[in-house]
């Protein structure tokens, strides 16, 4: 684990120096993110701190690629700048949410190409339709998480460091350096993300760490699990950000509203009209996401009749939590 700690530390000094930079940047050029009545913010706030997160990422990856994966490296960083150029034009212009389909589409065909992709079946074209739908869903899920400052950069912080240990702790060696990578970058931006943000990630940041979180969960494998074991692990690392996707489409196709409508339903803005501070709402999911990802730890050592165990109280809990919170919901908007 010692020998992926340059990685880490590389990306999170590049992240933490260059953000600044792209705080200026975004200002010049005037991409920012305006208040408005769905939004918590109320003043305008630079965005393209995504920009500053795949720099730090892809300068760290490429200054430690191990020869044998130059390849796969090559095809995540492709499909990782792809999504950022994508990601600025929206931040820039806008964009309907049908040509960032599309795009996720496309980011997820370039991986797919070198190998990167679900098997789970004796179908190839079932795989890789789940492939696409992994990756599709993850994406997104990280772009609706950015709601709250410090949200998505704190969860998806958590979620790679969780990777990485797994990852470690099987020797998968590119698992390890590009969840380290991804790590160190979102913490470093979350100097400056954190309440009250003085820039935002931005579609820039959000689509490409939603790529680099499923490409994660996909190749992460164990040896001695079952297949079923092996795809709980990601699934509870990534747990939050699922969570509140479901919670969220949930309630706008109840309410008659396109899921892709934005809107201040989400779990964090849940937890925060309960009466918590927006810090303090942040740190509460932050607590619940390590949890997540301490029992994603045993549940890769344990045997698999006590996973299935950890797995059905999981569920449990998760069902609890949704019906509370959307009977908080509907109570607040009577």
């Amino acid at each position: 684990m010692v020998q992926f700690l340059p990685i880490i530390a590389v990306s999170f000094a590049a992240a933490y120096g260059f953000t600044p930079i792209t705080k200026r940047l975004a200002l010049q050029l005037g991409v920012v993110d305006a208040p408005s009545k769905r939004k918590i913010h109320r003043e305008p706030i630079p965005l393209l701190g995504g920009v500053a997160i795949y720099v730090a990422f892809a300068f760290a990856v490429i200054l430690f690629t191990p020869a044998d994966f130059l390849v796969e490296f090559g095809a995540v960083l492709a499909g990782s700048l792809w999504l950022a150029l994508v990601g600025y034009v929206d931040d820039k212009n806008g964009m309907s949410p049908r040509i960032k389909l599309l795009a996720q589409i496309v980011a997820a065909t370039v991986v797919m190409l070198v190998g990167i992709h679900i098997r789970l079946s004796e179908v190839p074209l079932l795989d890789y339709g789940l492939t696409i739908f992994w990756f599709v869903g993850i994406s997104n899920a990280i772009n609706l998480m950015d709601n709250m400052d410090g949200l998505a950069a704190g969860i998806t912080a958590i979620a790679a460091g969780f990777f990485f240990i797994l990852a470690a702790s099987q020797e998968l060696i590119l698992v390890a350096s590009l969840s380290g990578a991804l790590c160190g970058a979102t913490l470093g931006f979350l100097r400056y993300n954190f309440n009250p943000a003085s820039i935002f990630m931005g579609d820039t940041g959000s689509l490409v760490i939603g790529f680099l979180l499923a490409v994660l969960g996909i190749k992460l494998d164990f040896q001695g699990q079952t297949r079923m074991v092996t795809w709980i692990i990601p699934l509870l690392v990534l747990a939050i950000p699922i969570f509140d996707t479901t919670l969220v489409t949930f309630t706008r196709l109840r309410e008659g509203r396109s899921p892709f409508q934005g809107g201040k339903d989400h779990t964090s803005h849940r937890i925060h009209f309960m009466g918590f501070s927006h810090r303090r709402t942040v740190v509460i999911l932050y607590s619940v996401a390590c949890i997540l990802g301490i029992m994603a730890l045993l549940i890769s050592q344990a045997s698999s009749a006590v996973a299935v165990g950890i797995i059905l109280i999981t569920l449990a809990c998760a069902a609890i939590s949704f019906i509370g919170l959307e009977w908080s919901y509907i109570k607040n908007n009577e």
